[in-house]
């Protein structure tokens, strides 16, 4: 079986730098090296991963760790929890932008808009998703977006440009979005969070997405999926990911896996890496 992780944070694994929460929380296990984690993930058939940056900082970690692991490819962003932070200091927005020449850069995110922590001003969220897209969209790389109780405001900004290339990191939300999302041309990302979802509307949702538009993701070390709750998540668990989402779907786990690679593929460009 080979599957590819579209959504991991394993550039921080070890280290005092980085996005603060997700290091924070590898640091729990220190047990944890990013040779094993990527050795394990190998093991279960999870051949590529991408490193998605979430701050400045965290971008740059991400481009300086793929060069130095084979399969793995990094994704510049600036998240919207970040955003108070970046909104109209051009000094920091240029050093972003100069990451889109840097080798085995993929794409731009995550990025979006995230109502139900609200940890940046609604305005700056906006005004810094929009930067990405401008960026994404000159630079010919498709989008990981963050979208969090806020797809009102999302989608008209989404819709003001034309030839977005993207996927929805990490959707749990509703068939009307789904819908919307698939109407738009983007890819819709699941993770562990579909092993532990109860609600029926929701269970259907993930039925509904067209195998064609489907990818899988970790979000490590975030959101690890049963049977492993409570433990760090690593690229690894995407293998108990695709089997639910086989059986909850009755669709064969080969073909689940191999639709769901060449999907990552086709999206993010990938190579051999």
């Amino acid at each position: 079986m080979n599957l590819i992780d579209t959504h991991c944070h394993i550039q921080s694994i070890g280290l005092d730098k980085g996005e603060r929460t997700t290091r924070s929380l590898w640091a729990k296990s220190p047990e944890l090296s990013v040779s094993s984690v990527i050795a394990d993930a190998k093991a279960a058939g999870v051949n590529q991963m991408i490193c998605v940056g979430c701050d400045l900082e965290d971008s740059v970690l991400a481009t300086d760790f793929v060069n130095h692991h084979q399969g793995t490819f990094a994704s510049i962003g600036l998240h919207p929890h970040e955003a108070d932070i970046y909104s109209g200091d051009s000094e920091k927005l240029s050093k972003f932008s100069e990451l889109i020449g840097r080798p085995k850069v993929v794409a731009i995110g995550e990025c979006g808009l995230d109502y139900y922590y609200n940890h940046s001003a609604k305005e700056n969220q906006i005004a810094i998703l929009k930067f990405q897209i401008e960026l994404a969209l000159s630079s010919g790389l498709p989008i990981i977006f963050h979208v969090r109780d806020a797809y009102d405001d999302f989608w008209p900004v989404f819709e003001s440009y034309k030839n977005i290339q993207g996927v929805l990191h990490s959707y749990t939300d509703s068939t009307q979005n789904l819908a919307r999302a698939l109407k738009n041309g983007l890819y819709i990302g699941v993770n562990g969070i579909a092993t532990f979802a109860k609600m029926p509307e929701q269970l259907s949702m993930y039925q509904a997405i067209p195998l064609d538009r489907l990818v899988l993701e970790t979000d490590a070390p975030f959101l690890t999926p049963v049977p492993f709750r409570g433990k760090i998540c690593q690229p690894k668990y995407i293998e108990q990911t695709a089997n639910f989402l086989s059986t909850l779907r009755h669709e064969d786990l080969e073909v689940l896996a191999q639709a769901t690679t060449n999907n990552a593929k086709k999206l993010f460009n990938l190579g051999l890496g």
